[in-house]
């Protein structure tokens, strides 16, 4: 038991567990039978807790009221000064402003017109003077008649300027407050000044009548707090006792049950290391001897580390120590921080149970942890591969030392599986990297004994506790088997992948590090991991295989090679986007005339809606180029049946187009110009020669589909060898950077290579601005050709059939110059209908040119809108067969118009 030191015990400690005696009468003296004076007397004593406490309330209350009468009278007094400033300054004021005041002091005698005045107001207002004076001082009123004629005792410089002045002052009637405020005339001028006064006399009776006043009230609440105070001290005195000896034997008594009953060992130990005190609980939890108390700790036989711990004294904090079977929990406090005895108070607590209750509850943490992870680490690509290997490096090493995740090859091309096919092994991830465990990309085909193949037939999980003693897993392939039994790993669950009815694969966990095998809680994490990785793994297949269909859907109707033209010298690049197919188109076009067509479109969105509306965009672009429009009419066309598109299809379906954009250019490589019109599209930039980089400025129309504005052209003088680069929004704009950053980026690519070829640009440019993944790139670049002089020539025909003679023969002429003698019959037969046409149908002037290009072209011009029709002449008829022959002999004809006519033409391939 322990003892406080200076307090005496009536009687010895009972020994821990006898029954405690009664309990002993207090020691004689006043209030021994209980009554009252005695317990006052106790407590007014002091020489008990409750004394103490009556004593110091009385001291507390004592100077409370003493400090609320102080505070009280400083108040009082505040208040009578404030009260005479504003009384002094009220009075001054309204009788310098009363009605004849100025006009007394210009008086002769103010005294005698102002004296009977002031003493009025004096008297009435309760200020001890009122006193009227010139501006230098001299008074003209006063209490005391003797005063009157004498300087003022105070400050009147402000006044005299026009101010107030309020000051408290030593003047001939003493200490007093006053004030003064000046007289002013008609004019405003100050003419005299009044001062009005209240002695400190005056103002300090108010505090002196109070004070009597107060100090009674503060000696009621003095009496009647010592009065509390006294029945507080005896109601706590009633309760302690009087923390007497007697008493306080009993607290320690109770003390000592309690130290004695708690399920916490404490020992104290003093300054020398001797077991000063030691609880039950310690002994039980230490084993410690019955003779241990005053024995020092290093002999009571405890381990080394646990003994010098107790023998040190030093702090320690839930220091958890294995002692003989036990886990403790050890926490030390010295125990003189508090002016205590030197030495220390250790705790001991049994940590056996709850170690392993939180050992399982770690556990249960943990695997729900790796659930959640699951749940936002895997599948977060649609890619099949990318989703096993997340599943497989998730449950390594927390759960397993090393994870293989196979499928069916179907699966990986987004295909339903087939059971009873091979597997590949798409993950493979361990601890170590030398395992002997088949390796990644393995085609596999596991035998029906094996844990994998009886998974995959029963879609239920297998578990394998002992490989050793496994053998329908050791006949898949014994060699391998034994290398991976050499290798360590003695245990394995495997999973099927499932998903709805579909089995798409198997997931085997292996453990070697791990010395416990796998149990049936393990299998149940290993199945839920499992089953949400096989959700994903579902999803990526099925995106695979629409993402399959879209990319082959987008393929077939994008071109697969350019045409054969002359006038461009063409490089290409299309990059479709890794998240999905979209919308973005090209072409080259050859028009009649040497003339190409150069297309780049964007369809918005992405997805097989977005390819098949790419699909009839190019396909209505080849159709409306075939009949040689102006770039804005065939985007006016193109806007046309982009709404009608949209009008046609079904809200509920949600295909709408959202928008489309167009850039359509044509180059005549004979006028060297280039016409283009733009419908939302970026604009396109030109390389110069030099290596000078421009992004035309192109009228920038809506894009297609809104439908009511026009589109306009801009016609270009285009120098040979420039280059012109066409291109979709993706290569220059992402999430991640805006388009004028992007702009800038292509302009500076351009820049490096300022005399390279179409298909260095491309390689160049895209080098420089890498594609991003989120939206297709499409990217044309065309060098410029020239068809020169030598290869063209025109004539100005009369209307007079008697000129196809001269047509012919010069078209002859030319040709042999041309070298092309074999073309001459047939150029002849053209030229001969088609001249005799325009001059019998047409209007003139009309003009005939002949192109040398990759095909003998030859065009006939009149001012005529009318279109010849091709059509099959009667026996009977004498003509109607021109158009025919014309269409036997050339390759292609056909009519364009021109803003003055129309344009027939035919093309005869070259020999």
């Amino acid at each position: 038991m322990v003892r406080l030191p200076g307090r005496p015990v009536t009687r010895p400690p009972r020994p821990f567990g006898q029954p405690r005696a009664p309990l002993a009468p207090p020691p004689d003296g006043p209030g021994a039978n209980g009554d009252r004076p005695g317990v006052l007397w106790a407590a007014v004593t002091g020489r008990s807790v409750a004394g103490q406490v009556f004593v110091l309330q009385v001291v507390i209350v004592l100077l409370l009221v003493v400090s609320a009468v102080v505070a009280q009278v400083l108040q009082v007094r505040h208040d009578s000064e404030t009260e005479a400033r504003n009384r002094s300054l009220a009075v001054a004021q309204t009788f310098a402003n009363a009605p004849g005041t100025a006009a007394a002091l210009r008086t002769p005698d103010p005294t005698a017109v102002l004296q009977p005045e002031a003493e009025a107001t004096r008297k009435a207002t309760g200020v001890d003077f009122v006193v009227v004076m010139n501006t230098q001082g001299v008074r003209y009123t006063h209490p005391l008649p003797d005063r009157i004629g004498k300087k003022f005792v105070g400050t009147i410089g402000p006044a005299v300027a026009g101010g107030t002045v309020v000051e408290q002052v030593n003047g001939t009637l003493g200490p007093l407050v006053q004030s003064v405020v000046p007289v002013r005339d008609a004019s405003g001028t100050v003419v005299g000044l009044v001062s009005a006064g209240i002695t400190t006399a005056h103002t300090g009776g108010a505090a002196d009548q109070q004070l009597p006043l107060l100090l009674a009230a503060a000696a009621a609440a003095l009496a009647l707090a010592t009065a509390g105070t006294a029945l507080v001290s005896r109601r706590l005195l009633r309760q302690t006792h009087g923390l007497g000896p007697y008493e306080m034997t009993r607290m320690y008594e109770h003390h000592d049950a309690v130290l004695h009953a708690v399920r916490e060992g404490v020992l104290i130990v003093g300054r020398d290391g001797r077991l000063l005190l030691a609880n039950d609980e310690a002994q039980r939890l230490l084993d410690l001897p019955e003779d241990a108390e005053r024995r020092h700790v290093l002999d009571l036989g405890l381990d080394d580390e646990t003994a010098r711990l107790l023998a040190s004294g030093r702090t320690a904090t839930d220091e958890v120590r294995l002692v003989k079977d036990r886990l403790l929990a050890i926490n030390q406090r010295p125990t003189e921080l508090r002016g205590g005895p030197a030495g220390s108070v250790t705790t001991l607590r049994d940590s056996t149970e709850l170690r392993a209750v939180s050992g399982r509850a770690e556990v249960a943490r943990e695997r729900l942890n790796m659930l959640y992870e699951a749940g936002v680490g895997i599948g977060t690509s649609l890619d099949v591969t990318r989703t096993a290997e997340e599943l497989a490096e998730l449950a390594v090493p927390r759960f397993a030392d090393f994870a293989t995740v196979d499928l069916y090859e179907q699966v990986l091309n987004g295909e339903e599986p087939r059971p009873g096919g091979a597997l590949r092994r798409v993950a493979c991830v361990g601890i170590r990297k030398d395992s002997p465990l088949y390796p990644l990309d393995e085609r596999i085909r596991f035998v029906p004994a094996s844990p994998q193949a009886r998974s995959l037939t029963s879609g239920q999980s297998v578990v394998e506790p002992r490989l050793r003693d496994a053998p329908g897993w050791r006949a898949q392939q014994p060699e391998r088997t034994d290398r991976v039994l050499e290798y360590g790993i003695h245990s394995l669950i495997t999973v099927p992948l499932r998903a709805g009815s579909l089995v798409l694969g198997i997931a085997t966990f292996w453990r070697s590090e791990k010395p416990q095998p796998f149990d049936a809680e393990e299998l149940a994490l290993a199945e839920e991991l499992v089953a949400r990785a096989a959700v994903s793994i579902d999803n990526a297949r099925r995106y695979t295989r629409e993402h399959s269909m879209a990319v082959t859907l987008q393929r077939s109707l994008l071109p697969r090679t350019l045409p054969e033209q002359g006038a461009l010298e063409i490089a290409y690049r299309y990059l479709p986007a890794q998240s999905g197919v979209g919308g973005d188109w090209f072409d080259v076009l050859p028009l009649s005339g040497a003339r190409v067509a150069l297309v780049v479109g964007d369809v918005v969105g992405h997805g097989l809606h977005a390819a098949a509306t790419m699909g009839r965009l190019r396909t209505a672009v080849h159709n409306f180029s075939a009949l040689d429009l102006p770039p804005d009419e065939l985007l006016g066309l193109l806007d046309e049946l982009v709404s009608r598109i949209d009008q046609d299809e079904s809200p509920d379906e949600g295909a709408a187009v959202t928008g489309a954009t167009c850039l359509y250019a044509v180059y005549d490589p004979v006028a060297r110009r280039c016409t283009m019109a733009r419908a939302g599209h970026p604009p396109p930039a030109l390389v110069h020669p030099d290596g000078r980089v421009e992004f035309l400025e192109l009228p920038a129309g809506p894009p297609l589909g809104l439908g009511g504005l026009p589109f306009e052209t801009a016609d270009l003088e285009l120098a040979e060898g420039s280059r012109l680069v066409l291109y979709t929004d993706g290569l220059v704009e992402d999430r991640e950077r805006d388009i004028d950053v992007g702009l800038e980026l292509l302009g500076d690519a351009l820049r490096r290579a300022p005399d390279a070829s179409p298909e260095a640009t491309c390689r160049t440019v895209l080098e420089q601005l890498p594609a991003r993944p989120s939206d297709d790139v499409a990217l044309i670049v065309a060098r410029t050709r020239v068809l020169g002089a030598d290869r063209v020539a025109q004539w100005q025909v009369p209307s007079d059939p008697a000129a196809v003679a001269d047509v012919r023969a010069a078209v002859t002429r030319t040709l042999e110059e041309w070298g092309l003698d074999e073309l001459a019959f047939s150029t002849e037969l053209i030229l001969s209908e088609l001249v005799t046409n325009a001059i019998r149908y047409g209007r003139p002037p009309i003009e005939v040119r002949l192109l040398r290009d990759r095909t003998l072209i030859c065009e006939v011009a009149d001012r005529s809108t009318t279109s010849p029709h091709l059509r099959y002449a009667a026996s009977t008829d004498e003509g109607g067969r021109g158009l025919f022959l014309v269409a036997q002999v050339a390759e292609r004809w056909g009519t364009r118009y021109t803003p003055n006519g129309k344009i027939i033409w035919a093309e005869q391939p070259l020999p």
